[in-house]
């Protein structure tokens, strides 16, 4: 089942063309990895999509329907946006920035339940921070913080994630953790796509891979054929060599600067 779509998308900002005639779908259960170079209009495709930024032409459709058909509750309880910048205040602890995840299911004299309350700890179980629950944003390390972020899209219980280059400030294994939890939400039925900035990693972990350049979408489909294609090698202007390694279930990606 199809979850969220842009028909035909081009978004302008500042009078500025930054995505142009952009369709892309994203299904249910799917793991959808958004690559391309820097200013290729990833960030902008993504705030589209989650309905923070207005399409100049063309449409997003969530199940279907338009996102101006959605209120803002509506899309809030469907849509999780995690970004790499946090704006929370220092001074908020960590369980109520994740606690916030809860908001689009409250009405305006709701308060939290049972429910609300298990879905923030098994998000701060699942992303391994539930020890630091207590503590101030202020004084967690960048990678922390990201995790708390995540926890709150987590928390959120939304049917699509979109994720803007979620491992950016994670070690290693951080990021490796990072992505299985992505993996177990896909299994769930939830559709997650996220702009990944490693190919390599990207091509480990997404399903599909759509490749942006220059505001256009100049090649989709499984990350293998997306990674040796002559639009990734232009895009990023490297050649691209792809390595079988015994029994690995993806290849590896060796990146060679081209002649320009």
């Amino acid at each position: 089942m199809i979850l969220a779509e842009a028909e035909r998308l081009s978004v302008d900002l500042g009078g500025t063309a930054v995505l142009r005639d952009v369709s892309l779908r994203l299904e249910a259960g799917e793991t959808l990895a958004v690559v391309g170079p820097n200013a290729a209009g990833k960030s902008t495709l993504l705030r589209a999509l989650a309905g923070l930024l207005p399409a100049t032409s063309g449409e997003v459709l969530l199940r279907g329907r338009p996102l101006q058909d959605w209120s803002r509750r509506a899309l809030a309880r469907s849509i999780a946006l995690v970004t790499a910048e946090d704006e929370s205040p220092d001074t908020l602890r960590v369980e109520d920035r994740v606690s916030l995840g809860r908001y689009p299911h409250l009405g305006p004299f709701r308060s939290p339940g049972a429910h609300d309350s298990d879905a923030v700890r098994k998000a701060l179980e699942r992303t391994g921070i539930g020890h630091l629950a207590s503590r101030l944003l202020g004084t967690l390390s960048e990678g922390e913080r990201q995790l708390a972020s995540l926890s709150r899209g987590l928390a959120q219980e939304a049917e699509v994630l979109l994720l803007d280059e979620p491992a950016s400030h994670l070690d290693v294994g951080h990021e490796l953790h990072l992505f299985s939890i992505l993996d177990e939400v896909a299994r769930g039925g939830v559709g997650v796509l996220a702009v990944v900035h490693d190919l390599q990693r990207a091509a480990a972990w997404a399903s599909r891979m759509a490749l942006l350049d220059q505001g256009r979408l100049v090649r989709e489909g499984p990350p293998e054929e997306v990674l040796g294609s002559p639009e990734c090698a232009a895009a990023f202007q490297v050649r691209v060599r792809a390595h079988r390694v015994g029994s690995w279930g993806h290849p590896l990606y060796t990146f060679e600067e081209s002649d320009r």
